[in-house]
């Protein structure tokens, strides 16, 4: 796969094992800059002569306060579109969450397959969709369908090609967790960001969901196939498996 040249990746410094473990050792400054979504001049710094923006940037907790959720997931998604647009950016690929309709687990058959209570669903049954009604679960959730809409704005007034992924569940160990129904793997995740950073430039507005080849999922995947040539290579059984041999390694 090709990844794009001039593409910035934003990540964030808020409960993040990505940061711990990766920003915080001494980088290249040629080719990084240390910035804050709130502040931004720091932005417009970073975003100058690059074609793409990955924006993962944000307070990640799904149990998320406004207190955290308003400076950087909304103030600081709309800084960096705006930023954007400033630089001349052509495309934004946004971290989105399935967060932004996580209030739908409450309706059935979803509440049963997040319960692992399979014996009362009858499979297979509707997953959903892009079509499914916006019903975040939380402040998390409202902050994603913000960016979402934020992304129709810029893309369809300013030109920016805005392409919004609804991450299902990912872990810094890539451990599959209570993720079951929408795991996503590192390598499933990193094949569809590149997807979407490669994506033709005629696809102005993309939303996808973005889990791996799960039998329980909650989510239809099949428009990133379709529309980004998305081809997730792992299940949540083969998740389970590395998963086991992690916990093997590292015992506590």
């Amino acid at each position: 796969m090709r990844l794009s040249t001039n593409c910035i990746f934003c990540q964030t410094n808020l409960n993040s094992n990505f940061t711990r473990n990766w920003i915080t050792v001494k980088l290249q400054t040629e080719k990084n800059h240390k910035g804050d979504l709130k502040d931004y001049d720091s932005l417009v710094s970073a975003f100058k002569d690059q074609h793409t923006i990955v924006h993962l940037a944000a307070d990640r907790s799904m149990r998320a306060d406004w207190d955290t959720v308003l400076p950087y997931n909304i103030i600081g998604l709309r800084n960096v579109y705006e930023a954007a647009r400033v630089c001349g950016v052509k495309r934004v690929v946004f971290g989105s969450s399935q967060h932004s309709i996580g209030g739908n687990y409450d309706d059935e058959p979803y509440k049963s397959v997040m319960n692992s209570e399979f014996d009362k669903v009858q499979y297979p049954f509707k997953r959903m969709d892009e079509t499914t009604r916006i019903r975040p679960s939380g402040w998390y959730g409202v902050s994603k369908a913000f960016g979402e809409a934020v992304g129709s704005i810029y893309s369809q007034y300013h030109g920016i090609s805005s392409i919004n992924l609804r991450i299902g569940y990912t872990a810094s160990t890539d451990n599959t967790g209570a993720g079951k129904s929408m795991w996503l793997s590192h390598r499933d995740a990193a094949q569809i960001h590149s997807k979407a950073v490669d994506a033709p430039m005629s696809l102005m507005y993309g939303l996808y969901f973005a889990t791996s080849n799960n039998h329980w999922n909650l989510f239809d995947i099949t428009k990133a196939k379709e529309e980004i040539n998305w081809r997730p290579k792992y299940s949540i059984d083969e998740g389970i498996k590395q998963t086991v041999e992690w916990f093997k390694n590292n015992p506590y």
